[in-house]
């Protein structure tokens, strides 16, 4: 398991704007509320997930330098379909970023809960061209009882290697430098059980406002769904120390 608190210094090199260039150019391509509905083939598919005041659809926004390219609703816990983005050229993409439902309010009836935390378990799961994961967690939370369940719908795909994990730790700017290190340590501890040696775990603190963690996310899934491309920094530091 790999996690970085590298600070942003300087102006990116070629990898990076490679990174993020990529990332600028992701374009909504369709909406799904049932699996079904999903593209077929063979296209990898990079699902950001998490509760719903993590900061999900501003990470996304973020990254692809977009302010409203995933959408966040008045009302937390409403939007119920799998939201997906195209990325790479128009005329050639190379991958998807999935857009999942928040989880975690109360304000959505019981029933709509019930079939969405089924449509998201199995997507987590079974869905075939899932390659990564990124999990929002706030920073000043940690895991919460509901991060964790959904960490055990896609650990045994995480363990094998089969489906690549990161956890943002998203508002990292309203804590301190010491209170930082305590959330990575704190978080490396919860990813312990998925550290496996197949497995490709990350963790990285993420500000939108501050772009701390920005380029590593860029790096990272661009990485993902080119494989042999240089490793992102969130490897800079691993798990049992520097």
């Amino acid at each position: 398991m790999t996690a970085s608190n590298r600070p942003q210094a300087g102006a990116p090199d070629e990898a990076t704007r490679t990174a993020l260039a990529w990332a600028h150019g992701a374009r909504f391509l369709t909406t799904a509320s049932q699996l079904d509905q999903l593209p077929s083939g063979d296209m990898p598919e990079f699902a950001f997930v998490g509760r719903s005041n993590a900061g999900k659809s501003t990470a996304i926004n973020a990254l692809a330098q977009r302010r409203q390219l995933a959408f966040a609703s008045k009302t937390p816990g409403r939007t119920q379909h799998i939201n997906l983005f195209e990325l790479g050229p128009k005329d050639a993409p190379d991958s998807y970023l999935a857009d999942l439902p928040g989880y975690g309010y109360a304000t959505v009836a019981r029933t709509a809960k019930l079939r969405w935390q089924q449509v998201m378990a199995d997507y987590l799961k079974i869905r075939r061209n899932l390659a990564g994961v990124v999990l929002l967690v706030d920073s000043r939370l940690g895991f919460t009882p509901l991060d964790r369940q959904l960490l055990e719908f896609v650990a045994p795909r995480v363990t094998t290697g089969e489906v690549k994990l990161l956890v943002l730790l998203t508002k990292a700017d309203k804590l301190s430098k010491k209170e930082q290190a305590e959330a990575l340590q704190t978080g490396q501890d919860g990813l312990a059980d998925l550290a496996t040696e197949a497995a490709d775990v990350g963790l990285l603190l993420f500000s939108a406002p501050k772009r701390q963690g920005l380029e590593d996310l860029a790096e990272t899934v661009y990485g993902w769904a080119h494989p042999g491309a240089r490793g992102a920094a969130v490897a800079a530091v691993a798990a049992d120390g520097p």
